[in-house]
């Protein structure tokens, strides 16, 4: 129920707006509700349009090296095959010291790096390497300035088998 003057007079100190119990809690859980989705919209990890950069810091059993630049190269060749959002893999050994590996990542965005380690192709590399991987290092950047030139250079060290 409403009281007051009439609706030229609003506001008025004088109104009082009286609801039953139900109303209430219905507006307060409709503004409850609202409060939510509008914080919940303006929380977003990566925004989508933005590449993703990471970097990976590996250490591997030196028993079990050969075994995991086969499973790597497998991993890497199928990602860039068969997925449009896997923009970027590199894989580099530092030098005097094959075991410790690098990995460069760039995904179109966040969605494409959250469909790659998703693929079954990834899941077989983390499962199939667990045991050689003494350590794993992630590294998340914001990407700074990315270029790189078209070159058919890289194709030497590279091969990546269409089917």
């Amino acid at each position: 129920m409403i009281r007051g003057e009439g609706l030229d007079s609003f506001p008025n100190p004088g109104w009082t707006v009286q609801m039953p119990p139900i109303w209430r809690l219905v507006l307060a859980t409709a503004v409850f509700a609202a409060c939510v989705s509008c914080s919940h919209a303006s929380v977003s990890a990566e925004p989508s349009g933005h590449p993703v950069v990471r970097l990976a810091e590996l250490v591997i059993d030196p028993n079990q090296l050969a075994s995991y630049v086969a499973a790597l190269r497998e991993e890497i060749a199928t990602s860039i095959r068969v997925e449009p959002g896997v923009l970027t893999l590199y894989a580099v050994q530092v030098k005097g010291d094959h075991t410790r590996v690098r990995l460069f990542e760039m995904y179109a965005d966040s969605n494409a790096y959250d469909a790659h380690i998703a693929s079954p192709h990834f899941r077989k590399y983390k499962t199939g390497t667990a045991a050689m991987v003494k350590s794993l290092t992630l590294v998340e950047t914001d990407p700074l300035l990315l270029a790189s030139k078209s070159s058919d250079r890289l194709q030497s060290f590279v091969r990546i088998e269409e089917r």
